[in-house]
């Protein structure tokens, strides 16, 4: 009798010799194995599939990204490079912001190497940012478009550059814009700031940081001057507490990982190639549209106050903490001794009313403005604000010397120019 085996297998090739008995065993099996195979074949399929989508997928990425290539990696080091004695080689968080892109040409123009990092967000209108990138590119320095919450970007930019500073002037600014999107503040203030700490302190050699706190910190505090060892714990704003939680959190990166970190507590700047929703910068742009200017009074209709401070000055404080920083003292993570931690006011210790910065921008302009009185609302602004700037007078000599009638002209004369009420924009020293 034969086998299972022999009927299923017959001795002559291409041929069965099946078994009337046996057809209904056969057609079982034969289904079975036809479904496996179809279920191979669209296993097989499906896996090519995924493969090919995700090579094009990787490749659309790579095509895509605005960072990383040989190119990309030949413009950091370049734009790096120290051109003096003695010089420094600094990465610029927020580079083509007001601060940021002045502080950039400044270190150009003394022979530092400078590399930008900005995200160009649109909080403001983003073509601002575009131009003072071009005014940077100009002058040799290379930007990187990215954002600080990419932990892969920041690492490859220490990799491709030894960074000897840090100056991180890249946040959500404005008091008032909290209410509407709080979200961003934590996301720029805080978690921005904690992915660059954690890429200087994982770094080798470990870079000296300076960055930008805020003079919002002060809150709700009374005394005044606003002296640097005031209380900071009751702040007015959700952007003024995030700037506290920083200065916080930078101490414990000094502390733990040998980090030299100084934060400045910079007090309303103005000068050109501001900021569009600095009150200053609205009021040029309403009154010469001929559209009326609030103006916010605090109780008892009492004049609001700011010690208004030129970008020069406060550039001339920026390069001072940097050139004073000292050293950190971490390797690969690993603290061998104690760094520098400091914080400093930069400011112009003459505060004046808001109704006399119109009345000066009025004079510049020609132009007289629709003035409209409202109530101070409770959306995060202060009162007055007013720096004691002793400690940074000593530390590395920080005296500004522009006054706010010399610092509005200055700012008129570019806005008229950059606007097209003049000639063509030139920034202005």
């Amino acid at each position: 009798m034969p086998s299972i085996e022999d009927e299923l297998f017959p001795s002559t090739p291409g041929k069965f010799k099946i078994d009337r008995s046996n057809r209904q065993l056969h057609r079982c099996f034969a289904s079975t194995s036809t479904m496996f195979l179809w279920a191979l074949f669209l296993i097989a399929l499906t896996a090519s599939y995924l493969s090919i989508q995700s090579f094009v997928d990787s490749g659309s990425r790579y095509l895509t990204a605005s960072w990383g290539g040989i190119q990309w990696e030949k413009q950091v080091r370049t734009s790096a490079q120290i051109h003096r004695s003695g010089g420094i080689s600094v990465l610029v968080t927020g580079a083509t912001g007001f601060v940021g892109s002045h502080v950039s040409l400044a270190l150009r123009k003394r022979g530092d190497g400078v590399v930008g990092l900005d995200n160009f967000n649109n909080y403001y209108d983003p073509s601002l940012k575009r131009a003072r990138r071009s005014l940077l590119s100009s002058r040799g320095i290379f930007v990187v478009e990215g954002d600080l919450n990419d932990a892969k970007l920041l690492a490859k930019l220490f990799d491709v550059v030894a960074f000897t500073h840090v100056m991180h002037l890249a946040a959500q600014a404005g008091v008032r814009y909290a209410l509407e999107n709080p979200q961003s503040y934590v996301h720029s203030n805080i978690a921005g700031l904690v992915n660059l700490l954690e890429t200087c302190k994982s770094a080798n050699p470990q870079p000296a940081i300076v960055w930008a706190s805020s003079s919002s910190v002060y809150g709700l505090n009374e005394k005044v001057p606003f002296s640097e060892s005031d209380r900071t714990d009751q702040p007015a704003s959700l952007y003024a507490a995030t700037k506290k939680a920083g200065e916080e959190i930078t101490h414990t990166y000094n502390h733990i990982y040998g980090l030299a970190i100084t934060g400045l507590r910079f007090f309303t700047v103005y000068g050109p190639w501001g900021r569009p929703d600095m009150a200053y910068f609205s009021f040029t742009r309403n009154i010469l549209q001929g559209k009326p200017i609030t103006i916010y009074r605090g109780k008892n209709r009492v004049d609001l106050a700011r010690d208004f401070t030129y970008i020069d000055d406060i550039v001339k404080g920026c390069l001072g903490s940097l050139d004073s920083s000292g050293k950190s003292t971490g390797s690969g993570g690993k603290k061998r001794g104690s760094a520098p931690y400091r914080i400093f006011n930069l400011g112009n210790t003459s505060p004046v009313t808001v109704p006399i910065l119109v009345d000066i921008l009025e004079k510049h302009l020609k132009v007289k403005a629709k003035r409209n009185f409202v109530e101070m609302p409770g959306n995060g602004d202060v009162p007055f604000t007013h720096a004691n700037i002793s400690s940074a007078r000593k530390e590395f000599g920080y005296k500004p010397t522009t006054d706010l009638e010399t610092g509005l002209r200055k700012f008129v004369r570019w806005y008229l120019s950059y606007y097209g009420y003049n000639t063509k924009a030139k920034l202005v020293h």
